[in-house]
């Protein structure tokens, strides 16, 4: 008798599945989050087959624009079907805590649309139709300055980006460093380095920070700390669309 093993969740299920409400507490007091592992090893392996066999709109060489060392793409409509669904999910339990923190902020407390087609509605009706889910890869010494991922007028408050080869195995050095721009005082940096498949969610430009007088707005910039050696293949998943 042959025994089947039962076949693993969608990729929409397993976002859904996650506990958003420590997410939620996680984003409130630090910033950022860290999910559960998502994707399988192999799952991780397949995507980073993308990098040389995907279909993309744009290729970045970052030393040319001294953005850093590595190279990066930004994958072409239509989207890989687990990127779309990835992005779509994570739109979705994002958008009630973009639309708090814009109230935090002293905006509107509906700010962004609930589903994510109508965001990119949004983005087409201001110019920004070029999709950025974007793949990258560092080999030893390559580096990513710090940054934000603007791209236009209409952008969402949160993105979110994993691992895709295994630390120590595959690569060492290579860590997210994500760094507030504290106001009237010294930045504070967070070097991060979730597990292989875990995506960390964090803000696209700032996010509310509590003080005596209410919340002030703290300026978030990100970047990948220096290879050391071996070679970093990460995914990248931004939720509004470029000019």
């Amino acid at each position: 008798m042959t025994t089947i093993a039962p076949s693993k969740p969608s990729l929409g299920r397993r976002v859904d599945a996650l506990d958003w409400q420590e997410l939620r507490a996680q984003l409130d007091a630090r910033g950022f989050a860290i999910t559960d592992q998502i994707l399988t090893a192999a799952e991780c392996s397949e995507l980073a087959d993308l990098f040389d066999g995907g279909r993309f709109r744009s290729t970045i060489e970052m030393a040319r624009h001294r953005f850093g060392e590595g190279r990066y793409r930004y994958f072409d409509h239509p989207l890989p079907e687990a990127i779309a669904a990835l992005r779509s999910s994570f739109y979705g339990h994002l958008a009630p805590t973009a639309n708090e923190w814009s109230e935090l902020l002293g905006g509107r407390g509906d700010a962004f649309p609930l589903e994510h087609e109508e965001l990119l509605d949004r983005c087409r009706e201001a110019g920004q139709e070029r999709p950025t889910p974007l793949i990258l890869r560092y080999g030893k010494g390559d580096w990513n300055a710090l940054h934000q991922d603007l791209y236009g007028e209409i952008y969402f408050p949160f993105q979110v980006v994993t691992v895709l080869s295994e630390p120590f195995v595959d690569h060492e050095g290579g860590e997210f460093v994500l760094v507030e721009q504290r106001p009237r005082a010294q930045s504070r940096a967070h070097v991060i380095a979730p597990p292989r498949g875990a995506f960390v969610i964090f803000p696209t430009r700032e996010r509310p920070q509590q003080g005596k007088r209410g919340y002030h707005r703290v300026g978030m910039r990100h970047g990948v700390s220096t290879v050391t050696c071996g070679q970093r293949t990460a995914l990248g998943i931004i939720f509004h669309d470029a000019q």
